[in-house]
């Protein structure tokens, strides 16, 4: 009840963050009505406004409970106050939600993030008496479609994709209701008003609707039969996960080798049947975003061998939407669940373009007439030992959520990203928003996702782009559209990126950190490849205070691919004759033998690298584990598995420490560690595998240990290796210093374009070198794009 004597407040309550499209609104009129407070609740452009006039006392109790009992599918990152310049101070007897604003040039709020179905929803689905029993749409105001159909921002049902499907009465009910969880739920839906299924075949014949399409698709998916099913952000091509035939000849169809298939189950319960799940794991596959996880198989039973060939892992995920749950419910088996693409394509969105591209691929296809305005891919976790979370794939789940920036912005920046495991992002105000993975920009359908990703970023990320940032490697594809776009462009180095996007994550301050940036590939400030950096930043400089001994690629872009040029090329670097011979050993003619020793001899198409990626493709070969890269870091991948089988072997390489000539103070000496390894004595291929990672992170700490920094920041590509990062971590940690590794980030070149927001703001893009390498003669025409 409002004082007599004093007169009620009148305020206005600016909420900023993750705040549209989470049941934001309905939270705060039930909010309001507990307390007693008038006035309304409306999105726009910024976010969710609020009009709430009351009691002071009351008023300061409803500030606070905005962010304390905010919803949890939100994320809010302010509260403004601000005194009401309402010129009709009527609000009526009631608090109601009202129209949201039309957008404004300028758009500060983020974009939702799609959401696996809540208890509610799933509970629902399976119950015959609900209304909403077995529609593969249902959803509510706390999980469901959201980025994947989001077309503009403020975000309203009209603004999305389900703009055309009138609501109705009891849809229309339930939307207006603020007893009911789909108040305001923007995607709602029911098997009488919303999206329906339907199944084709490869040339577009309908073989069946609802229902039946489901029951259809299901009963091929059992008989070994390839199906490509929509879902929230794209199709998957589904298989049966324990018939050989059925996931072998996927993977002939698809071109793809050996890289391991991702494999949906039913529920958690099933998974332990076929993987080991520790806590951390159960609640991350159960969570909201539900990535796929990578978790270590059991023996028995056994997956078809063709899922994940030679990996001791399972890519295991549970189902992200209601037509999923309902198909693992019809089958009752793991299926795999793999990209609907060609190898390096991206996703397929819509029904008859999955019908062009997959054709020869998938057997049926199972549709909806939802549509998706952009793509979004599954997101991928694995774990440490220590059970820390590595995100390698940054997608549906985790983006566009954005991050804070450690200061203003002064105009709206696009950064661009890398070539490999493109995303972008826009930099606006005091905030990034990094897009999904978009993928490799190799092909020109990943390209044109790529822009119209951008295009999308700056429809509802901010005002008028005014600067691009790009990486300074001049053949990238997103190089050249930061070129081509007609605006100011910076470049910032490629590792320092990697860095700065880590500071970013942990809110540290350019100063006093060793960045430890070892990837495949990256464009040095010398012109030659980068990879195993350590970029020491200080006073808001950054100086490449260690880098691992240079080594040729013979063949360039070849040496990427065949991991035996690079062995080849370590073992010529210890003395004459050891090249060739290593060459013959590995299977080379002796003409090719003599060809490559030739190559390095003379500088020929042989560019010079530091990269730490590279020098794990060489220990591959030389251990015989691995000949060729037929996929992105598939033999470091091998490395790390043969390590895992000698968890209780305590030897290390030796890799020397000392004074490098030029290009950086000091350098890692590879050269002792390989010469142990050709000499022999060191054990077998796993015990010299992990006597490899021990070598190369006692050497890291020692440099750090040198550098006087006291914190140690990890990025690049070969922190996927899960060993690597977990030694890493122990042994810095142990040595006293503060570790800080990706969190919400990949530690791949998915977090460049985060990085390069935080060097456009810091104006902090090159890292400075002791000297300039003389010899010019070493830069490549073209530079291998490759990262791990």
């Amino acid at each position: 009840m409002m004082s007599a004597t004093q007169p009620p407040l009148d305020l206005l309550f600016r909420v900023r963050g993750t705040v549209q499209g989470v049941g934001y609104r309905p939270f705060v009129l039930r909010l309001a009505n507990e307390l007693g407070v008038k006035g309304w609740v409306r999105n726009d452009s910024h976010g969710v406004l609020v009009r709430a006039v009351g009691e002071e006392q009351m008023l300061d109790r409803l500030a606070e409970l905005l962010v304390s009992r905010a919803p949890f599918a939100s994320r809010v990152t302010g509260v403004e106050r601000i005194e009401s310049a309402q010129e009709d101070k009527a609000y009526g007897r009631t608090f109601e939600i009202i129209e949201s604003t039309e957008p404004a040039p300028e758009v500060e709020t983020a974009v939702p993030i799609d959401a696996a179905p809540c208890a509610d929803c799933r509970r629902e689905l399976f119950d015959a008496r609900d209304r909403r029993a077995g529609y593969p749409f249902i959803n509510c105001t706390q999980c469901g479609p959201r980025y994947s159909i989001i077309e503009q921002l403020p975000y309203d049902r009209p603004r999305t994709t389900m703009r055309c499907f009138k609501m109705c009465p009891e849809c229309e009910s339930e939307y207006r209701d603020p007893r009911s969880r789909r108040f305001h739920a923007e995607p709602i839906a029911c098997p009488v008003c919303g999206p329906h299924l339907e199944l084709s075949d490869p040339k577009g014949k309908v073989l069946g609707e609802r229902e039946n399409a489901l029951s259809i698709a299901a009963s091929a998916l059992r008989s070994g039969r390839i199906v490509a099913a929509k879902g929230a952000g794209g199709f998957h091509l589904m298989a049966d996960a324990t018939d050989e035939v059925a996931v072998a000849e996927l993977r002939r169809r698809k071109h793809r080798e050996e890289k391991a298939f991702a494999v949906m189950f039913r529920d958690v319960c099933t998974l332990r049947l076929w993987a080991d799940v520790h806590p951390e794991a159960q609640r991350l596959l159960e969570s909201a975003r539900c990535p796929v996880v990578l978790l270590p198989k059991r023996p028995q039973p056994s997956l078809a061998p063709s899922v994940a060939p030679g990996n001791p892992w399972i890519g295991a995920m549970l189902p992200s939407t209601p037509l999923h749950m309902r198909l693992m419910a019809l089958v009752d088996r793991p299926l795999v669940a793999t990209s609907a693409n060609l190898s390096d394509e991206p996703l397929c969105t819509e029904d008859a373009e999955a019908r062009a591209r997959l054709a020869g691929i998938a057997d049926l296809f199972l549709g909806h007439n939802r549509g998706i305005a952009r793509p979004v891919d599954d997101s991928v976790v694995r774990f440490t030992d220590s059970r820390e979370p590595i995100l390698l794939r940054r997608a549906r789940g985790y983006a566009p959520v954005p991050l804070g920036l450690p200061g203003r912005m002064p105009r709206p920046t696009l950064c661009v990203g890398a070539q490999m495991k493109n995303s972008v992002a826009v930099a606006s105000g005091d905030r990034v928003v990094l897009s999904p993975h978009i993928g490799d920009l190799g092909g020109a359908l990943t390209q044109a996702v790529f822009s119209r990703t951008i295009s999308m970023l700056g429809s509802v990320s901010g005002g008028r782009i005014a600067q691009v940032i790009c990486d300074k490697h001049p053949d990238y594809a997103s190089t050249r559209h930061a070129e081509a776009s007609g605006l100011p462009c910076t470049r910032v180095q490629h590792h320092l990126a990697h860095v700065l996007a880590i500071l970013l994550e942990h809110k540290h301050p350019a100063d006093d950190v060793l960045g430890v940036a070892w990837d495949g590939t990256g464009y040095g400030e010398d012109g030659t490849i980068w990879g195993g950096e350590f970029i020491l930043v200080s006073s808001g400089r950054a100086s490449r205070f260690a880098r691992l001994r240079p080594f040729r690629l013979p063949g360039g872009e070849a040496a990427v691919r065949d991991s035996r040029r690079v062995a080849v090329a370590l073992g010529d670097a210890l003395g004459p004759g050891r090249g060739a011979r290593i060459a013959r050993d590995l299977g080379f003619r002796e003409s090719d033998a003599a060809n490559l020793v030739a190559m390095l001899a003379q500088g020929i198409n042989s560019p010079v690298c530091s990269s730490m990626g590279r020098l794990f493709d060489g220990m591959g070969a030389l251990l015989g584990l691995g000949r060729w890269n037929t996929y992105e870091g598939q033999t470091p991948l091998a490395v790390e598995i043969a390590a895992r089988r000698a968890p209780h072997s305590r030897g290390r390489l030796p890799f020397g420490v000392a004074r490098a000539s030029e290009g950086a103070e000091w350098e890692i000496d590879w050269r002792p560690a390989i010469e142990s390894v050709l000499d022999g004595g060191v054990g077998n291929a796993a015990e010299v595998a992990a006597a490899f990672h021990r070598g190369l992170v006692g050497a890291l700490v020692e440099v750090a240990c040198l550098s006087g920094a006291k914190s140690v920041a990890l990025g690049g590509g070969c922190f996927q290796n899960a060993l690597l990062r977990g030694l890493a971590d122990q042994q810095l940690a142990s040595a006293g210093f503060r570790v800080l590794n990706p969190v919400d980030l990949p530690p791949n070149d998915g977090a460049i374009a985060a990085g390069q927001a935080l060097g456009a703001l810091w104006n902090l893009t090159t890292v400075e070198t002791p000297s300039p390498v003389s010899d010019r003669n070493q830069i490549p025409c073209a530079l291998p794009y490759q990262e791990k």
